[in-house]
């Protein structure tokens, strides 16, 4: 079995800290890279990110913004925004020994090209071995070690076993798979499904009407997944459903939120980033290119392009033709 003792986390948000701890947990040596050399070295003696408050970084995580140290490590752990994820990859990639596993740990499509994650990292970094880590999981949680599964896909299975042996714990455990397509199809979509999940809840439709939205959001997402080429199975697993149920249910899902202010007639807060409003064009122009049908993906992108009001978008959701279940 391949040994992975020398993580690198490349990006120290929240995210990239709570994964800096779990993989601490793990046994792991961990550099937590920070761009901001002042931040970087606030953290490093106050053993606390802003961003997480009350939470401790543990004793094995060296936190530095050093990018040629962090590059050498045994397997690397990407942790931007997706739309910044080309430039952090280009950066790091100079550094990056033949062979070393990239784990994307952003969920998105970048726009333009439309690219997922990992074809990034191949694009940028020919020499590193593009893995995907997703589902449902809140970096507060992470970060105080509670129970939390996901996925870990890279298409060498050997690899990403090797890789959930790295980096799981008892109480973080990745699930393996080589179907990183569906890894990645699950986490940007879903963000872009939790924001008309959040518009529901704002608008006071009921539950029923939320589980409705959550289940046809599902089929949605199958129907893109299966013609991306994804197994059924891992749209139906952690980062397909698992992760679409967590962000359909919660404030603490940041396109939730946002789909909840919407729903509201407020004007959502901006000092948080959120995913899906970046995805949602994208994902659109995707499944228009597939010739698949996504009407609740459909309506947040034109309620967050501006082109229908919530209320129109709601009206056209509910006025679409009786159909069989599929």
């Amino acid at each position: 079995m391949i040994s992975h003792q020398t993580i690198s986390i490349i990006g120290a948000g929240a995210w990239g800290t709570a994964l800096a701890n779990a993989a601490s947990r793990a046994g792991r040596d961990v550099i937590l890279y920070a761009r901001d050399s002042a931040a970087a070295q606030r953290m490093s003696q106050t053993r606390e990110n802003p961003k997480l408050p009350g939470i401790q970084l543990a004793a094995t995580i060296t936190v530095g913004s050093d990018l040629a140290r962090a590059g050498k490590a045994s397997a690397v752990l990407l942790v931007t925004p997706a739309q910044s994820l080309r430039q952090a990859a280009i950066a790091l990639a100079p550094y990056l020994a033949p062979g070393t596993p990239v784990i994307v740990c952003a969920k998105g499509i970048e726009r333009g090209t439309h690219k997922f994650m990992t074809e990034i990292v191949t694009d940028v970094a020919p020499r590193a071995v593009p893995a995907i880590l997703s589902g449902p999981s809140f970096d507060i949680d992470v970060a105080r070690g509670l129970p939390t599964a996901v996925t870990l896909a890279t298409r060498d299975e050997t690899l990403a076993k090797a890789l959930v042996q790295a980096l799981g714990s008892a109480t973080f455990r990745p699930y393996h798979s080589t179907d990183v397509r569906g890894v990645e199809i699950g986490g940007a979509a879903k963000n872009v499904l939790a924001i008309a999940a959040g518009i529901v809840a704002g608008k006071q439709l009921g539950a029923s009407a939320l589980a409705a939205l959550t289940t046809r959001g599902f089929a949605e997402l199958m129907r893109l997944g299966v013609a991306c080429g994804a197994k059924p199975e891992t749209i139906a697993g952690l980062s397909g459903l698992g992760d679409l149920l967590l962000s359909c249910s919660s404030p603490q899902s940041r396109n939730f939120s946002h789909g909840l202010a919407l729903g509201r007639g407020e004007t959502p807060p901006r000092d948080r980033l959120v995913e899906g409003e970046f995805t949602a064009p994208v994902l659109i122009e995707l499944a228009n290119a597939k010739n698949v049908e996504m009407p609740v993906a459909s309506a947040v992108a034109a309620v967050l392009g501006g082109r229908l009001s919530v209320d129109a978008a709601i009206e056209a959701l509910l006025t679409r033709p009786f159909r069989s279940e599929g």
